[in-house]
Formats: C-alpha cells, structure tokens, sequence
C-alpha cells in the first residue's frame, strides 16, 4: 500500500472533536498538554467542550484542527497502525497544508502550531478588516466559473472536487453574483456562512504578515512527499515549502489538482485525519475508485 495522509481544513471543526484521542491514547495527550503551553491557553478544553462559538473562530479552529490532526497521527504511530516506514504522502486543504508538512517533518509540531496560530489570528484580523464573503457554485465547469469571477470581480478560492468551486470576494460582489447566477445558467450557488472572503485578495494583509512572521521559521525538507494547494503538484525545497504557505492565503486552494497528483504519483489509499469526513467526501466525488478512510477520533484509529 502506498498511503497518503490527508488533513482537514476550516470548517470540519466540532466540539468534542479528540476528546476520546486524548482520554485513551498518551501520545495524543501529551500533544493536547503540549499545545495549550505553547498557545498559553486551553486548546483542549474548547476543543472537547466547546463552545460552538468560540470553537469555529477563525484564530481558535485552525490551532485546533491542526493538533486534532498531528494528535491522530500521534495515536496511529503509537498504536503500531501505519504501515511500514512513513507513509508516502501528505497534503492538506487550506490550513491542512501546514498540518501535512508537520506530518513530514519540515517543522516540529511546536513550531507548526505557532505558525498555523499565527496563521489564524493574522486571517481573523484581516476577516474583521474587510467585509468578505464566500459562495459554493455546485454542478459547474470551472471555465463557466471564471468567467462569473471576470464579470463580478470576485475570485475561485476552492476547487474542491469537480462540480463543487467555491467563490470569494467583496460581500456585495459576491450578492451580486448569486443573485445573477440563474441568468448566467448557473443552476445552483449557495452563499457560505463565513466570517471572510478566505484565499482572495481580501487576504493581502494577513499574507503581508504571515511572510513576514515565517522569515524567522526554518523549514526543512520534507521526508516523504507533499503537495501544495497553490499549484496542485509535489514541492520539495524549503523555500518553496515556505512560498507555497504564504501565497495560499491569497491564491486559490487546488484540491482537486492536489488528489489527483497524489493518486497519479501512486497512492493507492488515503487517510482522512480529521474530524466529519469531508475530504473523503469530496474523494469520492473526485474518483469513486479511490480508496478512503475518515479517522476522526480514537476507536477509529484502534479498529
């Protein structure tokens, strides 16, 4: 087996997420401990008891996500449940990213959570600095979706899987489009119930600042293969690793692109380390062939 991690992005958070990970599995904890003394507040307590509200900020889900993430993995590895070595491939959506060159060993998990928490808070600040929002456009090619983009100023910030983009920009851009949509034979648009306009240009000042902060991160090669969302391909060298996150913030997240690379470098199943199943979602969208698992919490990793 040639198997590829994936990581969850924003939005897959929910309370309760790893509380049975750090009840029944040390390694997990000790990341929970270790993540609430670097961020110097209680990660794991909003994590497994919410609430809701605080749980999906933007500055708070994303640190959270991450350590949900690399807390799986602690518990697989510690269960013996990887195969062989390191597994093949990492990748992530959006803040995944960081998470999958966590998993591959650019950076350790300390460093990672202080980049992905600086990643969260810079993105919040910039959501409260500017009036975003965000569309999901479903059963479109992405060619009918750009030109959307042209005529509303707006930008395609995911491509997901196929049928599924989602749109970013000015909140009454992005009215004006939905509104607009039918006209334009566009059968279904949904707006997003978002804090932002995430992975557009309303991004530009956490972007500014996220590079500024990483100048100070050392990353390191990974030790297996990742990918990035900016072009959907393998990236290798530090300093591309440390491009790539930065130009994310701003630039359209090719999911699709990246599962398709991984599956076309030879991955022949994927893991999902994260809570809801998403991304296995949007893998059988992609290719109904794949092989998927959803491992959000410690009975999933123990099976």
């Amino acid at each position: 087996m040639a198997l590829a991690l994936i990581f969850s992005g924003q939005g897959a958070q929910k309370v309760g997420m790893g509380r049975t990970l750090a009840e029944q599995s040390p390694a997990a904890r000790a990341l929970y401990d270790e993540a609430n003394a670097v961020l110097g507040w209680d990660l794991a307590k909003v994590c497994f008891e919410g609430p809701e509200t605080e749980l999906t900020q933007t500055k708070v889900c994303q640190p959270a996500l991450f350590v949900h993430g690399m807390a799986l993995l602690a518990a697989l590895r510690e269960l013996g449940k990887l195969p062989a070595g390191e597994p093949h491939f990492a990748l992530g959506l959006s803040l995944g990213e960081v998470t999958a060159y966590c998993a591959a060993g650019v950076f350790d998990f300390s460093t990672g959570l202080r980049v992905v928490a600086e990643r969260g808070r810079l993105m919040q600040q910039a959501c409260e600095q500017t009036t975003g929002g965000m569309a999901a456009i479903m059963g479109e090619e992405r060619g009918k979706v750009s030109e959307l983009c042209r005529e509303f100023d707006i930008e395609a910030a995911n491509f997901n899987a196929p049928g599924q983009i989602i749109v970013s920009g000015e909140k009454s851009r992005i009215d004006a489009a939905v509104a607009a949509a039918k006209e334009r034979g566009i059968k279904k648009i949904i707006p997003l119930n978002v804090a932002g306009a995430y992975h557009s240009r309303l991004m530009e000042p956490a972007r500014a600042a996220f590079a500024a902060h990483l100048e100070g991160v050392a990353f390191a090669a990974p030790r297996f293969t990742v990918f990035t969302n900016t072009t959907g391909q393998a990236v290798r060298e530090p300093a591309d690793l440390k491009a790539a996150l930065v130009k994310q913030v701003v630039s359209s997240v090719l999911w699709e692109d990246c599962m398709r690379s991984a599956a076309a470098a030879g991955a022949t199943e994927f893991w999902e380390l994260g809570p809801g199943g998403v991304l296995a979602g949007l893998a059988r969208r992609t290719e109904k062939s794949w092989v998927v698992k959803s491992l959000a919490e410690y009975a999933d990793v123990a099976a």
